[in-house]
């Protein structure tokens, strides 16, 4: 017979391993998220470039961009309408700020809030 144990009992098991469970499944719930910011991200670093060291025009034709590049993307969430154009001084500014969420389990769901803003136009700051 020993005198000492040695190793993890199987409730020391189940309690190490549901922290590391519940972060690796939470995860997974907002990687579609991040992905979905990540091609938002591109789609307006695509606009800066296409109006790079020109006038911009007006905010129609911005908007028009960004439509087309968020259809190719195929980006439901956020659409063109939640996306801000403003004008300041010579530049254009254009802002993609929104909340997201993703369901974790039942009724708890995990909110992430994204913010981009780039600056389109002939005196934008590279």
């Amino acid at each position: 017979m020993r005198s000492k144990q040695a190793g993890v009992t199987l409730i020391g098991w189940i309690i190490l391993l549901i922290p590391v469970a519940i972060c690796g499944y939470a995860g997974l719930r907002l990687t579609p998220i991040y992905l979905n910011y990540m091609k938002v991200v591109r789609t307006l670093e695509q606009v800066k470039t296409e109006f790079k060291g020109t006038d911009a025009g007006n905010a129609s034709v911005i908007k028009n961009s960004i439509e087309k590049r968020l259809d190719i993307e195929q980006v439901d969430y956020p659409s063109v309408k939640d996306i801000k154009i403003t004008r300041n001084g010579r530049v254009w500014e254009v802002k993609a700020s929104y909340d997201d969420q993703a369901p974790l389990f039942s009724n708890v769901f995990i909110l992430v809030t994204f913010d981009k803003t780039v600056t389109l136009g002939e005196g934008a700051n590279e």
